[in-house]
Formats: structure tokens, sequence, C-alpha cells
């Protein structure tokens, strides 16, 4: 038997890796299946379903590496980059599919929610949190719902040289807002957007990519923290939130 390899554990999911199939236990089955179904509608490579047995699914390892990890320089070239981009836009220019996202009302709640939260619980300095509030602002927009992946964190987009060999973890994927995959995607990894956008295309808006990348780590933060995970690790949320004061 190979070894048994824990990707990751919390109250919520466990993923465990033997050999080259990924074991991936949910209490919540409504996230399989919806993984599953996103994976087939997809235009784009994801991983192989070995099989579907509530409460585990197994799925197979995708060939390479992941585009990078949070915290770290992320060593993909440019041209990676940009077929990340490319992918994002094959998805985002599919048909939706058939389950519903979250709406705009949600998302300011919980956003709401998560701030008060922090500051009642003196997570982050109050300056720290209403200015991220202020910018996370320019997210909270009608937009035209896309085929979004809904977690697309740099760990989760695979790439061999300069291609994209795969795109894993879709139990988020619903119909929601672009420059939220964008924003996932580049959060602690700003410096790359220009290279991401090579592939996707220019006819995007920074100022809510920017405002993703605040609302998305403010709303993040007690969710760590509370499963075990550091959000002030170096490179991760916290800084992430911290960069924005040294904006003008």
């Amino acid at each position: 038997m190979d070894e048994v390899e824990v990707v990751v554990a919390h109250r919520q999911r466990a993923t465990l890796r033997v050999g080259d199939v990924f074991l991936k236990v949910d209490g919540d089955p409504a996230h399989a299946d919806i993984e599953v179904r996103a994976m087939a509608l997809a235009p784009v490579p994801t991983p192989a379903v070995r099989w579907h047995q509530p409460p585990v699914l197994a799925i197979a390892a995708v060939p390479g590496a992941a585009l990078g990890v949070l915290g770290e320089p992320s060593a993909a070239s440019p041209a990676a980059w940009a077929a990340a981009g490319a992918a994002v836009r094959r998805l985002h220019d599919a048909p939706l599919p058939p389950w519903p996202g979250r709406s705009l009302d949600d998302v300011a709640a919980e956003l709401d929610r998560e701030c008060a939260g922090l500051l009642a619980e003196a997570v982050l300095p109050a300056e720290v949190v209403r200015r991220n509030r202020e910018i996370a602002g320019a997210a909270l927009r009608p937009w035209t719902p896309v085929f979004i992946h809904g977690d697309l964190q740099i760990t989760h987009v695979f790439v061999d040289g300069d291609e994209v060999t795969g795109v894993i973890d879709w139990s988020e994927a619903a119909p929601g807002d672009a420059m939220f995959d964008l924003a996932t995607l580049t959060l602690g990894h700003e410096e790359r957007l220009d290279d991401l956008l090579a592939g996707y295309g220019s006819d995007v808006d920074r100022d809510v990519i920017r405002g993703w990348w605040s609302l998305r780590s403010l709303v993040a933060s007690r969710w760590l923290i509370a499963h075990g995970f550091d959000p002030d690790a170096p490179g991760c949320e916290f800084d992430v939130l911290r960069a924005r004061m040294r904006e003008p």
C-alpha cells in the first residue's frame, strides 16, 4: 500500500493522498456533488473522477505543479500565468452551471458580519479593518454572472512548463463575479496580475479586483483561525490587508 499523506484536514473536510489518488471526505455531501458536476461542465483540464461514494470522492492527481503557494514567490513563468489566464477566460465564457450562486446581498451581509467579528475580537487593528472595508466596497456592485471556479487559489491551478494541466477543487463553482476568480488567483501575488491578464484579456476593472483582495481577506480570516490556519503567516491574508494601508 502506498503511503497515506494528509493534504488538508479540519472540522469540515479532509483530503488524503494515496499514490496518485486523492480521497476527499466532506461533511456536506452537496460539495462533492457540485464538484463532480462542475468538472464535467468546465472547458478546462480537470482531474479524472475515479469514484464517488458519499461522503468520499476519489479523484486522480493531475500532472505538473501548482502555479505557486500563498506566502512565497511564484516560480511559474509569465507564460504559465498567461496560460492560466486563458484557461480562466474559457471558463468564464462557458455556459452558466445550472445551480444558483451567491447574491450581492449575501456577499455584503457576510462582509459586514466578518468585519464586526474582527473588530469585536480585536483580531486586527480597527484602522486596518476600516480601510479594507472601504476598499472592499468596490466589489459590492451588480455583476453579470459567469461560470466561476469560486475558490481559484494559486494552489488549485497546476501547470507543466507553460501549459495548464489541471484545475482542482471545484466545490465552490457557481454563477458569480468573474473578478472574484481573478482576485483569488492573484491574492498575495498581485505582481503577477499583468501576466494573468495577458492571457485573460484586459477588459477588467482593476479597482474591483483590488476590492476583492480586501474582501476575501477580511471574510476568510476568522474562519482560517478557527480551523487551525494562520492568516498572519508571511504573504498571507493579514499581509494583504496591511499592504492596503501603504497605498495612497
